[in-house]
């Protein structure tokens, strides 16, 4: 872990995590930094990936790790999905901003992703399975949406319910 400066997480139900975030206009050091330190706080908080948005930073850029020994860190920045597999499957998810929560969600297997790397430089990323997954769920907070919603209203406003509750409870 390094000195950087670690950021804060929007929780659940947050607004700001609606936020659609806005094209990164371009790759320099400010933007090089933001990198640095979400993944400082990703790693920190033990997350596989985190979305700008999920730091009250709303400019297109995503962090992910998924490897074992969490040193193949991906960034993406202003990434878009060319071509989602029609397969989907359903899988275990969980958020850095929706702690404690997991729960089945439909994604594509498989996905191609265009998106610039820290250096400015376009790529196009194939990946399948955990990193597929991973990929989208963090392009869905660059839309403002949070893994959540994909789920039925009732259990929407139960995880809700018990988010604000430990936000109280926290606070006592």
């Amino acid at each position: 872990m390094s000195d950087t400066e670690l950021l804060t997480i929007l929780r659940y139900p947050d607004p700001r995590l609606h936020t659609v975030a806005k094209p990164v206009a371009a790759v320099d050091d400010a933007i090089r930094a933001m990198i640095a330190r979400m993944l400082a706080t990703m790693y920190d908080a033990q997350g596989i990936g985190l979305a700008a948005t999920q730091v009250d930073f709303h400019q297109r850029l995503v962090v992910i790790d998924t490897s074992e020994e969490r040193n193949q860190p991906l960034v993406l920045i202003n990434p878009e999905i060319e071509w989602a597999s029609p397969t989907k499957r359903r899988g275990e998810e969980g958020c850095l901003s929706v702690p404690g929560i997991y729960d089945g969600v439909e994604r594509s297997i498989a996905v191609k992703v265009r998106a610039l790397d820290e250096k400015g430089e376009s790529r196009l990323i194939e990946a399948e399975g955990l990193l597929a997954v991973c990929i989208q769920h963090e392009i869905d907070h660059l839309n403002g949406k949070v893994f959540v919603q994909h789920l039925s209203q009732l259990k929407r406003d139960r995880i809700k319910a018990k988010l604000v509750k430990a936000e109280r409870e926290a606070k006592r």
